[in-house]
């Protein structure tokens, strides 16, 4: 009787073992996510300086940054959409700030207000430098003719507005467009979700031993 169950509760345990090694491995994750996470809400918030006159994409994402120019109407819109607000569009403004042309996430606005006016206007904003990873191999092209985007990609928009590609997303401004919903730098959108994945594997963990005693239980009778 003793060899017959030897097998299956070594394939059992061991089967477990692994199981749970997963749950603590996610368990091990989620402290550091939790601590990049923080990482970045402590940049993010951080004290604001002025314009780098050379950013780094890396060094510097997240950087948070003041300036005072001129937000200019020369717009590209951003096709996007905001929960509770619905389908709209971000809207990307070249911001001419000591003797500088720069990219300036301005917001969202709704689709009957894309074209709205929106008058060249002199303020001091401040907010966070990003280069944002929207695109990948199966991002449309912008449509030029009627102005919509279906990413942020820092280059091209620059090259578009004639600006450097210095992309500062607001967080806030002395002067605002009435229409325009800031959408500041958040950790909100990164995903985490390893306590689910760990949970996930000590449940797994569970249902394997009780199947290994179900199947040493039938063996025994």
């Amino acid at each position: 009787m003793f060899r017959r169950t030897l097998l299956p509760l070594a394939f059992g345990l061991g089967g477990a073992a692994v199981l749970v090694w997963l749950g603590l491995w996610q368990l091990d994750r989620l402290e550091w996510k939790q601590g990049w996470i923080a990482e970045i809400e402590a940049r993010i918030h951080g004290a604001p300086v002025a314009l780098p006159s050379a950013a780094d994409p890396e060094r510097d994402r997240y950087l948070p940054v003041t300036a005072t120019g001129r937000i200019t109407d020369e717009e590209l819109h951003v096709l996007s959409s905001v929960k509770g607000q619905g389908a709209g569009y971000r809207v990307v403004a070249a911001f001419e700030t000591g003797g500088r042309r720069v990219l300036l996430d301005r917001g969202f606005v709704r689709e009957e207000d894309k074209d709205a006016a929106r008058p060249p206007v002199e303020a001091t904003i401040t907010g966070n430098l990003d280069w944002p990873r929207e695109t990948d191999g199966f991002t449309p092209e912008a449509d030029l003719g009627r102005n919509i985007w279906f990413a942020r990609d820092v280059d091209k928009m620059a090259a578009a507005l004639d600006t450097d590609p210095l992309f500062i997303v607001e967080r806030t401004s002395d002067e605002k467009a009435p229409q325009v919903l800031v959408q500041p730098i958040s950790s909100t959108g990164i995903p985490n979700d390893h306590l689910q994945y760990a949970l996930t594997w000590f449940s797994l963990a569970a249902i394997w031993l009780g199947m290994t005693g179900l199947l040493l239980w039938r063996i025994r009778r």
